[in-house]
């Protein structure tokens, strides 16, 4: 393989010097994933799909990643275990549940309710760091929240109170608090070439996938007898997942945090829902109803409010 131009070399270090940009297309891709996941439905077991998902992830970046490894063998040895935390809770556990919930509920939902991830960041800040939060942003948060809560409860926000929220929908917002946690947690993260990192936790969300099939998935053996009834579109499916979601999405979003920080840049993830919402109707031909209307301009509405407030401050 020959060596990358200066050109290129320069091109890309200008890119990842430019947040907005980065956060953007980390954000689309991610949108994909939930068109992604929703399609994989009885193309691809969901356990499956996540073991190839990361297992695949990992083989790909590995041999851009030798090298850097052996540099930062000290301290990844000394750290794995928080590049298996940022794998399995970060990576595996969010998009476990993120797939069993395309099962239940529609992928215009699942992406309208990842908007809960900024929510809870602002929560888990103040709570463990005291992060300063304005009267307006927590306005802002409230409307989003009802918007949120439209959507889980399907356009009737009583079933809330009696408790009677779609499965899929709770599922999403667990694994929103999942990946808010990884996001916070990012600031402890091990100062190792962005190529190390991306292999040892791919490594840590491939382990972490195995044990979600051995246990939720049914079985090992249950989960490779899948892999020969998996369709063509299902392996289409795996190839995008393993690249621009994984690979791409997940340099782009740590690059992402540390330029700008976890509070701001956990606002971009509340564009996750304007791609998934696109590619759910544009490619799944998901039909909207009129509480999704709703519930979009209320997210919206609520997030314009938080970041009016935030840039005020």
């Amino acid at each position: 393989m020959s060596e990358p131009s200066p050109a290129s070399t320069g091109a890309f270090s200008a890119l990842m010097s430019r947040p907005y940009i980065l956060l953007i297309l980390c954000n689309l891709f991610w949108g994909g994933n939930v068109v992604a996941g929703k399609a994989a439905v009885g193309n691809i077991d969901p356990y499956a799909l996540m073991v190839l998902r990361w297992a695949g992830a990992a083989l790909l970046v590995l041999p851009f990643a030798i090298e850097p490894v052996r540099r930062d063998w000290p301290t990844i040895r000394a750290k794995w275990w928080l590049y298996l935390f940022y794998g399995a809770v970060g990576y595996a556990t969010f998009n476990a549940l993120c797939y069993v919930a395309a099962y239940y509920t529609s992928g215009f939902n699942i992406g309208l309710d990842q908007v809960t991830i900024n929510i809870f960041v602002m929560l888990l800040s103040f709570i463990l760091f005291r992060t300063r939060v304005r009267p307006l942003q927590l306005v802002g948060v409230a409307i989003t929240i009802v918007g949120v809560a439209l959507t889980a409860s399907h356009g009737d926000l009583s079933r809330i109170l009696a408790l009677d929220i779609n499965f899929g929908d709770l599922l999403v917002l667990i694994a929103s608090l999942a990946y808010a946690v990884y996001s916070i947690t990012l600031r402890w993260r091990p100062q190792t070439d962005w190529r190390s990192f991306l292999l040892a936790t791919f490594i840590g969300a491939a382990l972490a996938s195995l044990v979600f099939a051995a246990t939720a998935g049914g079985g090992l053996a249950y989960v490779a007898s899948t892999v020969p009834s998996i369709t063509p579109l299902g392996w289409i499916i795996a190839a995008y997942t393993m690249v621009l979601p994984s690979i791409i999405s997940q340099m782009f979003y740590v690059r992402g945090v540390e330029l700008i920080g976890a509070n701001r840049a956990s606002l971009f993830i509340n564009l996750i829902p304007l791609f998934g919402a696109a590619g759910s109707v544009l490619i799944l031909g998901e039909r909207l109803e009129t509480f999704h209307f709703i519930a979009a301009a209320l997210v919206m509405s609520g997030i314009v409010l938080a970041e009016w407030s935030a840039r005020r401050a």
